[in-house]
């Protein structure tokens, strides 16, 4: 099986993204995350979670140089 499409457990996918698995499940209920449901159990495509991630990346914000100089 390829990697990419290889199905996370709740905890893999915690470690993955440095979070709690409590995290995770909380996003997996909100539907935040992407997931499937195999029986009663919660699995994530690990592809899917990237795709994800790179959805919510930012640039980040320029730094902008103020002159705080007192007077």
């Amino acid at each position: 099986m390829d990697r990419r499409n290889r199905l996370l457990t709740v905890d893999e996918v915690a470690e993955y993204l440095q979070v709690k698995s409590s995290t995770i499940y909380q996003w997996t209920h909100m539907e935040f995350i992407p997931h499937v449901k195999v029986g009663k159990f919660v699995r994530f495509r690990l592809d899917r979670i990237d795709t994800w991630l790179e959805k919510r990346s930012t640039k980040g914000r320029r730094t902008i140089k103020c002159d705080v100089r007192l007077k």
